[in-house]
C-alpha cells in the first residue's frame, strides 16, 4: 500500500513539474530577431488549447536556446497529405519545425495543414497523436485480455487464486458482470458482456494514458466519444423490439391528447440517450484537464503582475493541483463505469418488458 502510494505521489509531481514546465515555456517567448528578443505575455489559453486539442506531434515543452529562441521538445508524428494536383506526399511532421515554416508546399496553422497555394486541394490522412495513443491503448487491451483469456483456457487460476494481471483484471471483470451487466441485461448479460467490457476497459486505458504528462487526452476529443455513442446506439437499436417501439408510438393507459406530446418526447429520447453518453465523457474529461491547468496558470498570471504574488501563489496553486489531479485519477474509473453502466440501462430497456421476458420467447429485434 505505501509504494502504491509513494508511486502516486511520484506520478502527480511529475506530472505538476512538467506542467508548470510547459507553462512556463509559453511564457519566454520571442518577437522579432535573436538580437532584440522580446518577452510575450504568458497566454494562458494558448496553454490549455495547446493540451486539450489534437495535434500532428506529441509537444512536451518549449525552452528558450542560448540564440533566444524557441525550441520545442516533442515527439514528431507521420504526416500522410494526398492531393489532387500534387499526389501522394509522406514525411514527418518535424518539416514542418513547429509549426513557423511550411514544407513541400504545405503549412501547418492552428494544428491543421493547408496547402500553400490557395489553389491546391488537400486530403489529411496523418496520424494524429489522438489516434496513435489510441492505437496503443487498443494494442494495450487486445494483448491484455487475449493473454488472460489464453490462462483460463490453460486451466491456469481456476482452481487456484490468480496471478499477475490476471489476479489484477479479474476482480473488474466480474465487477462489471455482476454489477453492470446482470442487473440491467438479465439472462442476456453474457450475450452484450463482450461488448461492454470491451468499452470499460478502452475508455478506462485511455482515461489513464491521458494523465502521463506529455500524453494526449483522448477521451476529452468530442469525435473520440461520438464514435463510441454512435457504436452504443446501433447496439441500443440492434437490440429493440416490437414491444419497445410500440410503448414509443403508442404509450398504453395514455389518454389521446397526452399522446401528441409523449410521442415526439419518446422519439427525441432515442436520440438523447446516446448524445447524455457522447457529452457525460467529454466534458467530465475536458474538464479536470483544464482546472489543473488553469490552477498551474495562475501562478504565472500573478507572477506577471509581481513576482512575489507569483511565488505565494504558487503553494495555494500546487496544493490544488495535487487534489484535482487525484480527483481525475477516481473520475478516470468512473467514467468508465458510468458509460458502460448507461449503456447497459439502455440495452436492457430496448428489450425491457417484451414477452420474452414473460414467457422466455424471444420477439422480433426490430434493427
Amino acid at each position: 500500500m505505501r509504494v502504491r502510494s509513494l508511486q502516486s505521489l511520484l506520478a502527480a509531481a511529475f506530472t505538476i513539474f512538467s506542467l508548470t514546465f510547459s507553462a512556463f515555456s509559453y511564457g519566454q517567448g520571442e518577437h522579432g530577431d535573436a538580437g532584440h528578443a522580446k518577452e510575450e505575455k504568458f497566454n494562458a489559453a494558448e496553454v490549455i488549447f495547446d493540451h486539450i486539442l489534437d495535434n500532428h506531434e506529441f509537444h512536451i515543452l518549449d525552452y528558450k536556446g542560448s540564440d533566444g529562441q524557441k525550441h520545442p521538445v516533442s515527439i514528431p508524428l507521420p504526416i500522410i497529405l494526398y492531393s489532387p494536383q500534387k499526389g501522394m506526399s509522406m514525411f514527418m511532421s518535424s518539416r514542418f519545425e513547429h509549426g513557423h515554416k511550411g514544407y513541400d508546399g504545405y503549412k501547418l496553422e492552428k494544428g491543421k495543414i493547408h496547402a500553400v497555394d490557395p489553389g491546391v486541394k488537400v486530403y489529411d490522412f496523418s496520424l494524429t497523436r489522438n489516434v496513435v495513443q489510441m492505437m496503443l491503448a487498443l494494442i494495450i487491451l487486445v494483448v491484455l485480455l487475449i493473454r488472460i483469456a489464453n490462462r483460463y483456457k490453460k486451466g491456469t487460476g481456476v482452481k487456484t487464486a490468480p496471478k499477475g494481471s490476471q489476479g489484477l483484471m479479474e476482480p473488474v471483470i466480474t465487477f462489471v458482470r455482476d454489477e453492470v451487466a446482470k442487473p440491467n441485461l438479465g439472462h442476456k448479460a453474457d450475450k452484450y458482456l463482450p461488448y461492454l467490457l470491451t468499452v470499460f476497459f478502452f475508455i478506462l486505458i485511455n482515461n489513464i494514458f491521458g494523465l502521463i504528462p506529455g500524453s494526449a487526452n483522448v477521451t476529452g476529443n468530442i469525435a473520440f466519444t461520438v464514435v463510441l455513442g454512435v457504436i452504443s446506439f446501433v447496439v441500443i437499436m440492434a437490440s429493440s423490439t416490437s414491444h419497445y417501439w410500440g410503448h414509443i408510438f403508442n404509450p398504453p393507459g395514455v389518454p389521446l391528447g397526452i399522446k401528441f406530446i409523449l410521442v415526439p418526447v419518446e422519439i427525441l429520447s432515442v436520440f438523447i440517450k446516446p448524445i447524455a453518453l457522447i457529452i457525460r465523457l467529454f466534458a467530465n474529461m475536458v474538464a479536470g484537464h483544464i482546472i489543473i491547468i488553469c490552477l498551474i496558470s495562475l501562478i504565472f498570471i500573478f507572477a506577471e503582475m509581481a513576482p512575489a504574488a507569483g511565488w505565494g501563489s504558487s503553494l495555494i496553486s500546487v496544493a490544488f493541483t495535487i487534489f484535482i489531479y487525484f480527483i481525475e485519477v477516481l473520475v478516470a474509473f468512473l467514467q468508465a463505469f458510468i458509460f458502460t453502466m448507461l449503456t447497459a440501462v439502455f440495452i436492457g430497456q430496448a428489450f425491457e418488458g417484451s414477452h420474452e421476458d414473460v414467457d422466455g420467447h424471444d420477439d422480433k429485434v426490430i434493427v
